[in-house]
């Protein structure tokens, strides 16, 4: 049984969609294939990559990616991942699916550089447990 394909989709695809992708694809990759994009194309924040480091998943090689890219692509799922990007994604011809699930965005926390590893944890975890719960019940 091919796997079940599914796109993250943020603002700007630096932070929450790339958590997401890369805990899927380490996860979840019996059964899955994650994508990220972005509204807007970026750069993937170093405190992302390093909160995933810290349990084991490497996104050095992820980078930011225009949403316009998968418009074609056949696609089970797209998450949403902000309210904005909610509001800005596009119809997806080739999705079975589009849900939203907002998640704080842990690049708007100013502060010491702890407090804002703190925030990319927090987003990456509650996005982890998340995943631990749906995904299941969408195979």
């Amino acid at each position: 049984m091919p796997k079940k394909k599914i796109l993250f989709v943020c603002t700007h695809n630096s932070a929450r969609s790339q958590l997401a992708e890369g805990l899927v694809n380490h996860d979840f990759s019996d059964n899955w294939q994650a994508f990220s994009a972005g509204t807007e194309v970026t750069k993937v924040k170093k405190l992302a990559i390093e909160v995933m480091a810290d349990i084991g998943i490497d996104i050095t090689a992820h980078y930011s990616k225009s949403i316009d890219q998968f418009l074609n692509m056949e696609l089970d799922y797209v998450v949403t991942v902000c309210d904005s990007a909610k509001e800005q994604c596009p119809y997806f011809p080739g999705a079975g699916s589009k849900q939203h699930h907002s998640f704080a965005d842990p690049s708007d926390i100013v502060g010491t550089k702890e407090e804002r590893y703190e925030a990319f944890t927090k987003t990456r975890d509650e996005i982890k447990a998340w995943l631990d719960i749906t995904l299941p019940n969408w195979e």
